[in-house]
C-alpha cells in the first residue's frame, strides 16, 4: 500500500510541474500578446504609421481586385470558345 502511495504522490508532483511548465508558457504568451497590442494602439496615434497601414490595406485590396479580373478574363475567353 506504501508503493501506491509513493507513485501516486510522485506521479501528481510531475504532472503539477508540467501544468507549471504549461501555465508559465500562457503566461509569457499574454504577456506578449498584451505587449503588442499595446505597441500597434501606441503607434495608431502616430499618422505615419495609419497612413502607411492604410495605404497597404489598399494595395491588398487593389492586388485582390486584379486577380478576380484577370480570373473574369479568363473565364469570358475560356466562354467564347
Amino acid at each position: 500500500m506504501g508503493d501506491f502511495f509513493k507513485k501516486a504522490f510522485a506521479d501528481m508532483k510531475e504532472s503539477a510541474k508540467a501544468q507549471h511548465e504549461v501555465d508559465k508558457a500562457n503566461f509569457a504568451a499574454v504577456k506578449a500578446e498584451s505587449k503588442a497590442q499595446w505597441e500597434e494602439a501606441k503607434a495608431m496615434s502616430n499618422p505615419e504609421f495609419m497612413k502607411a497601414k492604410m495605404q497597404a490595406e489598399r494595395d491588398a485590396q487593389i492586388a485582390e481586385a486584379e486577380k478576380r479580373r484577370a480570373e473574369a478574363q479568363a473565364r469570358i475567353e475560356a466562354a467564347k470558345k
